[in-house]
């Protein structure tokens, strides 16, 4: 960015992830001294970063808006492939089990009724609580990549959170744990009670949205 713009400039992310996870959507704030042309900014910063990263959009917003702190939901997916992908080895989770759906939806929706984390939150985080308000949790199936996509949205998610859960649910999918396990594992607030986290290459940040004085960027 400093070069681009040829002046000194402090990016500020949405948010971090764990290590191989992606993002389908990742909003930055910086502050800079000079106006900006949206359409040949995008096209100049598209040139220097690397080819797995791509900037889409770019706005003006206000002084005192924080990528961060000023988001009010967090939309997260994880992918699962039934059957192999070649081009899309390296974002699903490739799993050959059959599994039983309706027991994951009825045990994901347990989530939006709970607000202790801590038993898929990871061991001594930084976190000052594990509290957090779950708004929609939920499987479908994406029939025409025969995929399975598990939705997930909240006010904030604390590390390993999304893949500890996932990895639980699909216990429930394996018949492995019972709907009324997975509500004990959450109950207990004990992360040693759940299962092994999901692979980090299967999980995206989706979408991150803001206060309504903060446009979101298209």
């Amino acid at each position: 960015m400093q070069l681009l713009l040829g002046e000194p400039v402090a990016t500020f992310g949405c948010g971090r992830t764990d290590t191989g996870v992606h993002a389908h959507r990742f909003t930055v704030h910086f502050e800079a001294q000079q106006c900006i042309n949206a359409q040949k900014f995008i096209q100049k910063v598209n040139k220097i970063l690397p080819p797995d990263i791509a900037c889409h959009a770019v706005q003006p917003v206000p002084d005192t808006a924080n990528a961060r702190f000023d988001a009010i939901s967090r939309t997260y997916k994880y992918f699962i492939a039934y059957a192999k992908h070649p081009f899309l080895t390296e974002y699903t989770f490739h799993l050959h089990c059959t599994l039983n759906v309706e027991a994951m939806n009825s045990a994901a929706r347990l989530l939006t009724h709970m607000a202790d984390f801590t038993s898929f939150a990871k061991l001594h985080g930084n976190a000052k609580n594990n509290l957090c308000s779950v708004y929609e949790a939920y499987w479908s199936k994406d029939e025409e990549n025969n995929l399975l996509v598990f939705t997930i949205k909240a006010n904030r998610f604390l590390r390993n959170m999304v893949r500890a859960i996932v990895g639980t649910l699909l216990d429930v999918g394996r018949d492995k744990l019972s709907v009324e396990d997975f509500e004990r594992i959450a109950d207990s607030k004990n992360r040693c009670c759940s299962s092994d986290s999901a692979p980090a290459h299967g999980l995206f940040l989706w979408e991150v949205e803001y206060r309504k004085d903060i446009p979101n960027a298209e």
